[in-house]
């Protein structure tokens, strides 16, 4: 049985073919779902492995490039920064993401961007591991893992140090699971203030493709320590009103691999008509 079979909040992916309600649509719909093979094909020309979840809301259909490795789970990385930014601002560690100033702590990083004073919102478009690191240890193990159990995102399990949990410790996230938590975002009914998710929608990085826009955050396993192994883009598409989400990760078996990610990613939602 695949694993996202007994997810209890998952959006329905491969589950008895979409005819399980998922919380989120009870009331509204079922979900379709339904596996593309041809969009592997997007990472095996590229010289690695991946895999692709999108769900065209519209549609209430979600469509995976696989039914395995969309139901793997990995260690979130860079992608964290999503709920770690809500967090912070949930709690009060941040209060304005333009306003705040994370000082810069001094040491020289092989990453220049990170060798500055950031907000928040620089900080998540630059993806300044330290800057969360240090917003994580002002949150605390407490706080933290309140708020991970309230998002019921992923394992939950914040072992591993709390500046290091999302980067090398415990916690582990699937693209379905990725999918449900970033469209609780984009429709702002995660269980915290609207305030907190608009403000994270908004400072999202955003890339232009055609008439369309992409609010998207990368991560990449590894990335610290300069050998990358993994790389995520979680986020939505927007298509005038149309809005598609989506979990892309992939085998970085070369350094273009990471700077692969928006272009694969583009590619498969232009395959399933998101953009």
């Amino acid at each position: 049985m695949h694993p996202v079979i007994n997810r209890r909040h998952a959006l329905g992916l491969l589950a008895a073919a979409g005819l399980l309600p998922s919380r989120s649509f009870a009331d509204v719909a079922y979900q379709k779902s339904e596996i593309r093979e041809a969009l592997t094909r997007h990472f095996t020309d590229d010289g690695t492995e991946g895999t692709f979840v999108g769900y065209l809301v519209d549609d209430y259909l979600v469509i995976a490039s696989d039914k395995d490795r969309s139901g793997e789970a990995k260690l979130p990385a860079s992608t964290f920064k999503i709920p770690n930014s809500l967090i912070a601002l949930e709690t009060g560690v941040v209060e304005d993401p333009d306003k705040d100033v994370f000082k810069w702590d001094g040491v020289k990083r092989a990453i220049e961007a990170w060798n500055k004073d950031h907000t928040l919102r620089t900080a998540i478009a630059a993806s300044v591991v330290p800057v969360y690191q240090e917003i994580a240890r002002r949150i605390g193990q407490e706080r933290m893992q309140k708020y991970v159990d309230l998002f019921e995102y992923g394992n939950r399990n914040i072992g591993g140090g709390i500046d290091q949990f999302w980067l090398t410790g415990e916690l582990r996230i699937d693209p379905v699971q990725q999918v449900d938590f970033v469209d609780r975002l984009r429709r702002g009914v995660l269980p915290i203030s609207k305030r907190s998710q608009e403000l994270v929608r908004d400072i999202l990085p955003v890339t232009k493709s055609g008439d369309s826009i992409i609010r998207a955050k990368s991560g990449l396993v590894g990335a610290e320590t300069g050998h990358p192994s993994l790389g995520w883009l979680v986020g939505w598409a927007e298509k005038g009103s149309a809005q598609t989400v989506f979990a892309l990760n992939l085998d970085v078996r070369e350094p273009r691999h990471s700077a692969d990610r928006m272009t694969l990613a583009q590619a498969c939602l232009r395959d399933i008509g998101a953009i």
